[in-house]
């Protein structure tokens, strides 16, 4: 139990012993705690020590703001957790007790992008002064505000030198392995991975929202938003995000804010037909982890040329405007997330492999343009955004399709001399099994690898494997020890991706079963056959 277990070895660092003295902050107090670009014109970002005193502080005002920790950094930094609601406290355990939405939103996965985390922190200590009490009726609000913690203490002021601010300097993308954590979801090399998919696990939010900052293409919004790009997202579950949920954000911040929000995109880079591309399907992403989790994913992007200060607005007015919508429709979407885990997949095909789609031929998107600064203090050269818009017609290309696929069995088999890789890796992402006691034989579909490849390129500190070959039926002898995994269970979906031999994101393309995918061999997971 993550909360629970750890909130006892944390005493000290969340100060809750001196708690009653510093509630003599009072609510007048609360109205002069600022965050570090408060405090310092936008040219600043909080560093982690400035965002825990800053939620200690916050909490110690407030019945509703509960702190604990989620998990630590490889640096050894306790990961923080605020946990906004009704509740006797953080645990998990409180939470489901309360019987209301859980919404999770984290900041600070890339720690040069720190829009998010400001925003957070802002509206941490406005629910402390009560301004948004009425969510805590239909929600759980569960924050981590700085992710990414290591990072975020690399400050320096040519880090995304481009980008308009904090003119004193940001963190760096990666964390202090030089892992990109918003690459670490399949793999999880980091002890921050591992920690927000415990995180997930232990607290299973209904949401998750990841807040990021854009760059390059020089468009006209705010934000750019995703929901999850995996095809093999719950299709309710992704056009309810779609076709609802992000509409209905789009228009009332139009109406309310007058600045415009849509969907994720870039123009093509140096190559390729001109269009409005998204990102990447594959779940190593967080977004698309979340979305073959049954659950409902959004991601931000604060636009970067824009101010330091307009990207926390226009952050948090997003933020504002996601709890809002959650609140008024938490029954709809609990029961959405609970119809999409009682699927029954067997039989179904699923992708393995997918190309980006065009959803839209036509499309307008609002683009902008930018003039050039010198910061003042490292004298690189960053964007500034213009307040001009323009309108071009391209193609949306905002989806992806499959270009291959493979059914799902109602069981997988592991082989005794793969199970307790492949059992690691269950375990860590919460996927049920069993394993064998008695050895017993059977009829399966084995699949003979006929050619195997490395990446010429290293990515995230591995070499990228891909496999061909076929399946076909053979008997299989199960000896003790081996695992067997029914795929009629919520998280079939993830299952699937991480299992399949030839998923582009699972154990075999991280290269974690390289010992047993030479030309000629038989991959060590069988499945049912029909």
């Amino acid at each position: 139990m993550l909360a629970t277990a750890r909130i006892p070895r944390t005493l000290w660092f969340w100060g809750l012993l001196i708690w009653t003295t510093s509630s003599a902050w009072g609510q007048s107090g609360l109205d002069q705690l600022l965050t570090a670009p408060e405090r310092t014109n936008f040219e600043t970002t909080s560093t982690y020590e400035e965002v825990v005193s800053f939620i200690e502080t916050a909490a110690a005002a407030s019945e509703r703001l509960h702190l604990s920790s989620f998990g630590y950094s490889l640096e050894g930094r306790s990961l923080p957790l605020v946990v906004f609601g009704d509740l006797d406290d953080a645990s998990a355990a409180s939470i489901y007790k309360s019987g209301k939405l859980r919404v999770f939103i984290q900041a600070n996965i890339h720690a040069g992008e720190v829009c998010g985390k400001e925003a957070l922190l802002m509206m941490i200590r406005d629910m402390a002064l009560g301004k948004y009490d009425d969510l805590a009726q239909e929600l759980v609000v569960i924050m981590a505000p700085i992710y990414n913690a290591d990072g975020n203490e690399r400050v320096n002021l040519f880090n995304r030198p481009r980008q308009n601010g904090p003119y004193g300097g940001m963190g760096q993308r990666p964390n202090a392995q030089g892992l990109d954590l918003n690459r670490d979801h399949m793999k999880v090399k980091s002890p921050e991975a591992r920690s927000l998919i415990g995180l997930f696990n232990e607290y299973d939010p209904h949401v998750v929202v990841d807040l990021h900052t854009t760059n390059g293409t020089r468009h006209a919004y705010h934000i750019t938003y995703s929901t999850p790009l995996n095809p093999n997202t719950d299709r309710n579950i992704d056009s309810f995000l779609r076709d609802r949920w992000m509409k209905d954000v789009t228009a009332t911040i139009k109406s309310r804010i007058g600045w415009d929000y849509y969907y994720y995109g870039n123009l093509p880079y140096r190559q390729g037909e001109a269009g409005w591309y998204t990102f990447d399907h594959r779940p190593r992403f967080n977004n698309n982890y979340v979305g073959l989790r049954n659950r409902m994913a959004i991601l931000s992007e604060g636009y970067a040329y824009a101010t330091f200060e307009e990207r926390i607005l226009a952050t948090r007015y997003f933020v504002e405007e996601i709890l809002s919508f959650a609140s008024d429709n938490s029954k709809v979407i609990a029961q959405m997330v609970e119809v999409a885990d009682n699927v029954d997949l067997k039989g179904s095909e699923l992708g393995v492999r997918f190309a980006p789609h065009m959803n839209e031929a036509s499309t307008d998107i609002l683009m902008g343009d930018v003039y050039t600064e010198t910061n003042p203090y490292s004298g690189a050269t960053y964007f500034n955004r213009k307040d001009t818009v323009y309108t071009q017609t391209m193609p949306n290309y905002g989806a992806f399709e499959a270009t291959e696929t493979s059914r799902v069995p109602d069981t997988y088999y592991v082989d005794k001399k793969a199970a307790d890789v492949v059992s690691s890796y269950l375990d860590t992402h919460g996927i049920a099994y069993a394993v064998v006691s008695t050895a017993r034989s059977l009829v399966a579909e084995a699949f003979t690898i006929t050619t195997s490849d490395v990446s010429k390129n290293e990515f995230q500190q591995i070499f990228e494997r891909e496999i061909n070959g076929a399946y076909a039926q053979t008997e299989v002898t199960l000896e003790p020890g081996s695992l067997i995994i029914d795929t009629n269970q919520p998280l079939a979906r993830l299952l699937f991706y991480l299992i399949e031999p030839r998923s582009d994101d699972g154990l075999v393309d991280w290269a974690i079963l390289d010992k047993w995918v030479e030309v000629g061999s038989i991959y060590p997971v069988f499945r049912s056959v029909e």
